[in-house]
């Protein structure tokens, strides 16, 4: 056990949970990672110093969380973390007290960064190019469609081997 300040890092994706949990425990944090809102629960009554929360989980949303540690502690500072950013999104996390907004796939030292310094505030107001918005909103919409391509097609009015094309090339830089 280490002694460093205490972090949460709550994310419904293992692998990533898993890596970001020993990147933040290799840069000193005492890191409690959960894979829910409601098993982060206990976490929470801790008032842990920091936290880093998904926004879109299965089950609880990342924007309850982060109410329910403010609510706990006011001086928790946490980051907000999403594959599918959003103006609204991000205007609701700040509202209940994230210090950072950011999109994955996001590095350690990037969290880091917004975490304990000003560092998110170049990550959140950038703006992304239109081809990369393009490449969020379709792999959005795919991901609600739980991965059927011709479900997905149909809502995006594509063509289904044309939407195809599209998920077969690499995502744009920001």
């Amino acid at each position: 056990m280490s002694d460093g300040p205490t972090l949460l890092v709550v994310d419904d994706d293992d692998a990533f949970r898993e890596r970001l949990a020993r990147a933040l425990t290799e840069r000193g944090f005492t890191v409690t990672a959960c894979a829910s809102v409601e098993a982060a629960m206990p976490a929470v009554a801790e008032a842990p110093e920091y936290a880093v929360v998904d926004l879109r989980m299965s089950g609880a949303s990342g924007l309850e969380l982060l109410a329910a540690l403010k609510a706990k502690d006011a001086a928790t500072r946490a980051v907000m973390l999403t594959g599918y950013g959003s103006i609204p999104t991000a205007v609701e996390a700040t509202k209940l007290g994230a210090v950072g907004y950011l999109t994955k796939p996001v590095d350690a030292d990037a969290i880091v960064r917004a975490l304990v310094g000003d560092g998110a505030t170049a990550e959140v107001n950038e703006t992304p190019t239109l081809a990369r918005a393009e490449w969020e909103y379709i792999h959005r919409v795919l991901a609600d469609c739980d991965q059927n391509v011709s479900e997905a097609a149909r809502r995006l009015g594509l063509h289904r081997r044309s939407l195809q094309r599209k998920l077969q090339k690499n995502p744009p830089l920001k």
